[in-house]
């Protein structure tokens, strides 16, 4: 028979333990086809936004992607698609005030958050700076051992 498998005591972690170091990042200018070939590219699903300075503005999400740019039209063609696209800037549908964290804090604290405020990520910024992102998916790779 198989022992019980341990489960990881996080008590102890911080964010700087899970999350994802200096993530893909676009700017309010960058437009939605950018950030679209970012997110299919690096198998992403949440983009920091960043002034010049690299301070968080706000987030765009794979959901904000498909909700607000395409309104149910993500199945269109490329030729399209990419054109529309690439007309929307990221400015227009970006989420703004985006909670962020540290990356000091708590990794319990923090996905008690993600969960009671159902946010799939969250930036980590230092000194106003984007230094990292936490995912869901963080926590469920380092919880099934595969971090």
């Amino acid at each position: 028979m198989t022992p019980p498998r341990q489960t990881p005591d996080l008590t102890e972690l911080q964010v700087v333990d899970l999350m994802t170091p200096e993530p893909f990042t676009a700017t309010e200018d960058s437009n939605l086809d950018e950030v679209s070939d970012l997110m299919r590219t690096h198998g992403i699903r949440h983009i920091p936004i960043v002034d010049g300075a690299g301070a968080l503005v706000g987030l765009v999400t794979h959901r904000d992607l498909l909700g607000k740019a395409f309104g149910g039209g993500q199945d269109l063609p490329r030729s399209i698609r990419q054109p529309y696209l690439r007309s929307i800037a990221v400015r227009d549908v970006m989420t703004r005030n985006v909670l962020a964290v540290t990356p000091e804090q708590l990794v319990t604290d923090v996905a008690c958050r993600m969960v009671s405020h159902r946010y799939g990520c969250l930036p980590v910024v230092r000194d106003e700076q984007v230094v990292g992102i936490i995912t869901a998916s963080d926590f469920v790779r380092y919880i099934a051992g595969c971090a």
